[in-house]
């Protein structure tokens, strides 16, 4: 698409120039034109005669509104008069606009009186708003949602990182609470949603263009059957809005983050022979957790910690030293830092708290300082350390952990990565790495998310996060990663902040999570609401294949298990097939007179293992169904045992077959049903005992993942 962009430069270079903060209407004007943005017709007039003129000119009915650099809001003002409907009411409306400016603010500059065609609205027109904005976090993010007053009521709005391609935008329309307004109701006829779109791409474009747009708000577009207008056009303009990002590239991050996690050799600052000491908790993990790479203990009295020569300073050491993890005080890690450099270490760990978090954040940027003049890369302060556990490394003060497996995860908080650690340990999940990241003074997630891209020991990362340091960083690495594997997030603060002050609706909107869930969505990542989802998410996805298509059944010996596993369905985005008759045929011929076909799929709870067998097969052989889920319900018929061997047995006959499915299973029961779903876990089907809910939430993680990944069935 071709766009002015030299007119749009000419307009914001005088701005600048000028030192004001947003631009005028007819500045405004000048910018939609250049883009492509449809707006009315319209004129400036500095004289209550020009503005009946102009009235005529364009074609009554107009609306009149006041142009000043120092007046934004112009409604709040009374600046805006609307239905001015001759030329003696543009008058009266010209005069009473510029007196009401004057009242309002008697020193602001008033450059004159916009003229614009009015619109007419109601009926088959929709008002809607798009907007920009230069978040805190993730940059330039574009905004969609209802316009006028529903925007500040309802909050229904939908967000994405600029640029935007015009299937995203399309995406933003579709997006929100109300769309079906937008479809047309009560007779209305549907507005024409890919105007609405070209509107979204064409200012995600602008403000990609010329990030010194701090914020946009068009704010109302009208939206109809044959178009979509911007009615007002409003633009703050910020120099520092434009300012770069000082970023690693991607070699940068990989070259150090893989000598972080596979250190040929660890040097622990701190070291000591104390019990109950961080520095004595760091050596028995690294020498007793079976590292076998060489591990030099500093302390500055020398001799031995733990049966291992010590140095009285890093610099002291003969070999090269790939990381140094940090425990002494706050106050001491510069000095201990600038010799790391000298030494050529790749990472610190900075295990000490002191910093940031206590208020000391001129300390922490020194302490950044000093790294990054060095090239050492940070992980912490405030940390509990990290695992890697394909190298054997518990570079931590907590308790050791030795169960492999594909998952990494990491955390924010050392409490919650305490949380993880006893989670993965009590359901036997294994883990690639475990990583704590703390203050985030330097390493944070898009670094992680790089190394475990590559990472053949990891499948499926999940982490817990209070803020992203750099929030466009880590989506569009997260963008790259989860079409490959799994990126799980669990974000903390998800409720209102408070009221942000801002120039704009957009800017205003922009301050609540919201911008998280859909930017996060838009990067591919899977969301968990809470700590157990995020553990159980990480628990269950790695286990499931990647379903074919879209066709859910459910299975149940329980009807009421089927309503609630149904409505965990709808919750989950899950799609219940719609049983064809040949297929409800063959699953009568198993299931009792009694009983249900259809979806759910009702065999009774007084049923044999025969029945549970030979349903569950015809769930897996017929290549329409996609994914089975099961409710199992505890009778001496069918004890736990029996229904989740007899399920393992049937899903591992047909994976040998080639035929491999999602399956998960809601356990009904006395307390064999906790024995008999960690069985099936063991078997590769994810199930839990009391509890509807959770299994369909990780078939429901595992799809949204799926979905972002690629085509189902690719």
């Amino acid at each position: 698409m071709t766009y002015d962009k030299a007119a749009v430069q000419t307009v914001l270079d005088q701005a600048l120039a000028e030192g004001r903060t947003s631009l005028s209407a007819p500045e405004a004007k000048l910018v939609a034109d250049a883009y492509g943005i449809p707006t009315p017709g319209e004129g400036l007039a500095t004289s209550a005669e020009q503005a009946a003129a102009l009235a005529g000119e364009i074609g009554f009915p107009v609306v009149l509104k006041i142009v000043s650099p120092d007046i934004l809001h112009k409604t709040e003002a009374g600046g805006v008069v609307v239905g001015v409907d001759s030329a003696e009411a543009a008058v009266s409306a010209y005069e009473r606009i510029v007196a009401n400016a004057q009242a309002y603010d008697s020193d602001a500059a008033i450059t004159g009186v916009q003229v614009q065609k009015m619109l007419v609205t109601g009926g088959d027109v929709q008002e809607v708003i798009v907007g920009a904005v230069t978040d805190e976090t993730f940059g330039k993010i574009v905004a969609f949602g209802l316009g006028g007053v529903l925007v500040e009521v309802l909050k229904d709005v939908t967000f994405r990182l600029a640029p935007t391609t015009p299937a995203e935008a399309r995406s933003m329309v579709d997006g929100i609470g109300a769309h079906e307004m937008l479809n047309g109701v009560r007779g209305a006829k549907p507005v024409d949603k890919d105007a609405i779109a070209a509107i979204i791409t064409k200012l995600s474009d602008l403000v990609e263009d010329f990030p010194q747009f701090a914020e946009v708000d068009l704010n109302p577009v009208l939206a109809g059957p044959d178009g979509a207008t911007a009615v007002d056009f409003r633009i703050i303009v910020d120099a520092e809005a434009g300012k770069p990002v000082e970023r690693y590239s991607q070699d940068e991050i990989l070259t150090a983050m893989t000598r972080i996690m596979k250190p040929r050799a660890v040097a622990v600052i701190g070291a000591s022979n104390e019990d109950g000491k961080i520095g004595n908790s760091v050596m028995k993990n690294l020498v007793n957790g079976g590292y076998q790479g060489d591990i030099y203990p500093i302390n500055p009295k020398g001799g031995e910690v733990l049966g291992l020569k010590a140095f009285p300073s890093i610099t002291d050491v003969p070999g090269e030293v790939d990381v140094a993890v940090f425990a002494v005080p706050a106050k001491f890690v510069g000095g201990a830092l600038e010799q790391c450099g000298q030494k050529g270490v790749a990472g610190a760990i900075l295990i000490p708290s002191g910093f940031a978090e206590t208020g000391e954040q001129e300390l922490q940027d020194e302490v950044v300082a000093i790294a990054r003049k060095h090239g050492v890369r940070i992980l912490g302060p405030n940390i509990y350390g990290y695992y890697y556990l394909p190298e054997s490394l518990c570079a931590t003060f907590c308790t050791p952990y030795d169960v492999k497996g594909s998952v990494a995860l990491s955390s924010q908080s050392g409490g919650i990565g305490m949380a993880i650690l006893g989670f993965s340990r009590s359901s036997r999940m294994g883990v690639s790495a475990i990583v704590g990241v703390g203050n985030k003074a330097d390493i944070d997630e898009d670094d992680l998310l790089t190394f475990f891209e590559t990472d053949d020991n990891t499948n499926l990362i999940a982490m817990h996060l209070e803020d992203l340091k750099d929030g466009r960083a880590f989506a569009e690495t997260a963008a790259r990663v989860s079409k490959k594997k799994p990126v799980v997030v669990l974000k903390a603060g998800r409720t209102a902040m408070g009221a942000r002050a801002a120039s704009s609706h957009t800017g205003a909107l922009a301050g609540n999570d919201k911008v998280y869930d859909d930017i996060l969505r838009q990067s591919g990542v899977v969301r968990a609401p809470g700590l157990n989802e995020m553990l159980q998410y990480a628990r269950g996805i790695p286990l499931l294949p990647t379903p074919k298509g879209e066709n859910v059944v459910i299975i149940t010996g329980a009807g009421g298990s089927g309503v609630l596993l149904s409505d965990a369905c709808v919750d989950n985005g899950l799609q219940l097939m719609t049983i064809p008759p040949d297929l409800d045929a063959a699953f009568k011929k198993f299931i009792p007179p009694f009983g249900a076909a259809g979806n759910p799929v009702d065999i009774t709870g007084g049923e044999p293992p025969s029945t549970y067998r030979n349903t569950v097969a015809l769930g897996l052989e017929d290549d329409r169904i996609h994914a089975l889920i099961l409710g199992y319900w505890h009778t001496i018929v069918t004890p736990p045992m029996v229904f989740a061997k007899l399920v393992a047995e049937v899903v591992e006959e047909y994976r040998a077959k080639g035929i491999d499915k999602p399956v998960v299973a809601s356990l009904s029961g006395d307390v064999e049903v906790e024995e008999a779903s960690q069985y099936l876990f063991e078997h590769g089907i994810v199930a839990y005992p009391y509890t509807t809910e959770t299994p369909v939430q990780v078939l429901g993680a595992k799809y949204r993942w799926a979905r972002n990944a690629g085509p189902l069935g690719s």
